[in-house]
C-alpha cells in the first residue's frame, strides 16, 4: 500500500514528495501535540517555514520562534558561522514545553545542535520533535514524536524543503 504524499517515481528516477500534503498531515498531527502553553519553534531554514505557516494556520498570535544549529555543530569548523537567520526566542524557555519543528529528519546531528542552543536559553520542562519527512540514516539517538512521511534514501542524495514565492511547499532531491 503506498503512502498518499509519495509518487512512484519522478521523471529523474527518484520518489517524488507532495511537501503541501505532507504539510497538511503535520498539520493534523501536531494538533493532539500542541497545548495552550507549546511553543513551537522552527529550526533554521525549512523549520521556520513550517512554524511560520503552523503560526497562521493554527491562529497562533504570537511571533515564530526560531532556532538556528550554526553555534552548536559538531562541523563548526568546517562550516564557519552561517549567515542564516540566528535563533529568535519569544518566551521564557525556563519551565517551556517546546515542539520543535524542522523539515527533513537524518543523522540527528542538527537536532541535537538546536536542542544544545535552546538549553543555552533555559531548562526547558518538555521538547519534543516534529517533521515533515524522516529519512533514516541517524547518526545519534533522536527520533521525531512526529513525522509526516518517513522514507529511506541513499546517503548520495539530499532531501530540502523549499518554498516557492507563493509560499508553497516543495521538496529539493538532488544527489551529493
Amino acid at each position: 500500500m503506498s503512502h498518499p504524499s509519495l509518487s512512484s517515481e519522478a521523471p529523474s528516477g527518484l520518489l517524488a514528495l507532495d511537501a503541501e500534503s505532507l504539510y497538511q498531515a503535520l498539520l493534523a498531527g501536531i494538533r493532539p501535540l500542541c497545548q495552550e502553553q507549546t511553543q513551537l519553534a522552527g529550526v533554521t531554514s525549512g523549520g521556520v517555514w513550517l512554524a511560520e505557516r503552523l503560526h497562521r494556520d493554527l491562529g497562533i498570535a504570537q511571533p515564530v520562534n526560531v532556532l538556528s544549529s550554526a553555534l552548536h555543530r559538531d562541523d563548526f569548523s568546517q562550516r564557519g558561522l552561517s549567515s542564516s537567520v540566528q535563533t529568535a526566542l519569544g518566551f521564557d524557555v525556563n519551565g517551556a514545553d517546546v515542539l520543535i519543528l524542522d523539515d527533513v529528519l537524518y543523522t540527528g546531528r542538527t537536532i541535537r545542535a538546536v536542542i544544545n542552543e535552546l538549553f543555552d536559553y533555559g531548562r526547558p520542562a518538555r521538547v519534543r520533535l516534529a517533521v515533515l519527512v524522516d529519512r533514516g540514516g541517524r547518526q545519534l539517538p533522536i527520533q521525531a514524536d512526529f513525522a509526516s512521511a518517513r522514507l529511506a534514501l541513499p546517503a548520495s542524495r539530499t532531501l530540502s524543503l523549499a518554498r516557492s514565492d507563493d509560499g508553497h511547499f516543495h521538496f529539493d532531491i538532488r544527489e551529493a
